[in-house]
């Protein structure tokens, strides 16, 4: 019998549609991978003790945690890029003074 190092996994993706943005996120679509002996028996033994149902579940569960860590601290240096932006672009270039600012500046200079 021919043996190699290589084993083929196959893992069914749930919800990667979800994060994919797909329309029909019920639909199960397949992803393959290669891995060694010794990957394949690392991630079943995490499986196992993990309590897991089979390999793919593990390994599903494990890149999705991780897929939504990653997106999360994307959109997070996103969204501060963005306010850096504003913040600065308000200090560097300020609006003139509107009617109620120019009021109030007014007020307080005459109850000094």
């Amino acid at each position: 019998m021919f043996c190699t190092e290589i084993v083929r996994t196959f893992v069914i993706a749930k919800r990667l549609n979800m994060a994919l943005g797909t329309k029909n996120e019920t639909a199960k679509t397949r992803f393959d991978t290669r891995l060694s002996v010794k990957e394949k028996k690392l991630l079943e033994k995490a499986a196992s003790i993990g309590g897991f149902r089979s390999l793919s579940e593990f390994v599903l569960r494990a890149a999705q945690k991780r897929a939504e860590e990653i997106i999360k601290r994307h959109e997070l240096v996103i969204a501060s890029e963005k306010d850096s932006e504003i913040f600065f672009e308000t200090i560097l270039n300020p609006e003139a003074p509107n009617k109620k600012l120019k009021d109030a500046a007014k007020k307080y200079k005459l109850a000094k």
